[in-house]
């Protein structure tokens, strides 16, 4: 998959799509879901141009790489997910369901989530 300059979360970034806004540091930034699959759905993304989680970890600087990690625990608190327990979600390729080429982190929580995926078969 190669990174496409206009896909949705490039257009949030550029400010041509609005969001819900949860939070923003120079690497980061994290909104709400438009189709929340929980309470508390959120997305965390990097403000770079990484396609997945493969591409980040080859790419990026160890200053993106901390601000995600941390602006994921950050996000996870303010929701007030963190006592009780959340999920947090990156779909890689066509195989992992990765609809965006943009890397995107799922923050799920505020109620019981379930089983991870289903059965193989």
């Amino acid at each position: 998959m190669t990174y496409d300059p206009n896909n949705i979360f490039a257009r949030i970034l550029r400010g041509e799509i609005p969001c819900s806004k949860v939070h923003e540091d120079e690497h980061t930034l994290a909104f709400n879901d438009i189709n929340p699959q929980a309470p508390v759905h959120i997305l965390v993304i990097p403000k770079g141009a990484y396609v997945s989680f493969d591409d980040f970890a080859a790419k990026a600087s160890e200053a993106e790489i901390a601000a995600l990690v941390r602006a994921v625990a950050k996000v996870a608190g303010m929701a007030g997910v963190a006592e009780d327990g959340w999920r947090l979600l990156s779909n890689i390729g066509v195989n992992g369901h990765q609809e965006v080429p943009h890397l995107h982190i799922h923050i799920f929580g505020g109620r019981k989530l379930g089983a991870m995926i289903g059965k193989a078969g």
